[in-house]
């Protein structure tokens, strides 16, 4: 009996993941050079590759230029009729082949030799003539493919995509892109849209805000945060916030027994709240809720006056959780 499809899988894992580990070792100056070479490049980064390395090549470029390196992908057939004219001066080639002898990419070294442009080959051969012809090589050998044929590419792509994302990362880190940078060249996405979002943009604003004075009875603060619905009342002197009032607090005083006819509300406020100013990200005032357990804030200025309010439920609105 053969091999359970289970023993398959896990083989195939393994077989992968060993490849991959043989990559630490090649990390080396030559690896650094070749970063170097791509962090100076004033123009875009161009990723050339055919078949399954061909897909190699567009994730690897997609990966760069969402992480701070413009880049963009050159199919080698197409670039063969006109398109190898898309290749500028300031830019740097990366071929990637397995076998370092796609036919489609060696009919274009000429070409990119004599636009002087920098060469960057990934390739399972150092020998090979696309290895040779540039200026740096970087070595994505495997062993062996997890295929039982040793004939499709599995272990090859996903060391070539690994040492891809190695590269990307590293450019990244030493650009200092950063959480922002990113949000900028990922708007749709959950974090670009937590990032690129303004507290001001979803917050509750003028006769939305649950705002009372700090003499307001408490039972008639009451009927204010229950009209307001954002789960707390803020307490305000000169427009200024003195505290807030939270649904917690209310639970707490019931369970207290406190004489809800005669109190002020500033008798039961929190009186140093946490507040946030408009013009910070949506993400901070995520990242403040979670820390310190709340579920609501004062949106004030620079001056402690209050100017909105927001919740969770406001940042579930607006999608940013």
């Amino acid at each position: 009996m053969g091999k359970s499809l289970i023993e398959i899988a896990k083989s195939v894992i393994q077989t992968e993941t060993d490849s991959v580990l043989l990559l630490k070792d090649r990390i080396d100056k030559n690896f650094e050079e070749a970063c170097l070479t791509l962090k100076r490049c004033a123009g875009k980064v161009v990723l050339i590759g055919i078949g399954k390395s061909g897909h190699i090549a567009k994730k690897i470029s997609s990966t760069l230029a969402s992480t701070g390196t413009p880049s963009f992908y050159l199919h080698p057939g197409e670039a063969g009729h006109g398109d190898l004219g898309m290749i500028a001066e300031n830019d740097v080639v990366m071929m990637i082949s397995y076998s370092g002898e796609a036919d489609e990419i060696i009919s274009l070294l000429p070409g990119m030799k004599r636009m002087n442009v920098p060469l960057i080959s990934l390739t399972g051969n150092s020998n090979s003539s696309i290895a040779l012809s540039s200026d740096f090589h970087l070595d994505v050998s495997v062993e062996k493919e997890a295929c039982p044929n040793n004939l499709a590419p599995t272990s090859s792509t996903t060391v070539a995509l690994v040492m891809g994302d190695a590269i990307a990362i590293s450019l990244m880190t030493a650009n200092n892109f950063t959480p922002d940078d990113f949000a900028m060249s990922h708007p749709s996405g959950s974090l670009g849209r937590r990032l690129l979002t303004l507290v001001s943009s979803i917050m509750k604003s003028g006769d939305e805000i649950p705002m009372v004075s700090k003499d307001t009875l408490l039972l008639d603060s009451l009927l204010v945060m229950s009209e307001k619905a954002l789960g707390m009342v803020l307490i305000a002197e000169n427009g200024r916030l003195a505290g807030i009032f939270t649904d917690g607090d209310l639970r707490r005083a019931l369970e207290s027994n406190i004489d809800f006819q005669k109190l002020a509300i500033e008798d039961v406020m929190t009186k140093d709240c946490k507040s946030i100013e408009p013009q910070e990200p949506a993400l901070k005032a995520i990242q403040l809720m979670k820390e310190h357990s709340i579920n609501s804030f004062p949106v004030v200025d620079s001056n402690n006056k209050i100017v909105g309010a927001i919740n969770m439920n406001t940042l579930i609105q607006a999608k940013l959780i």
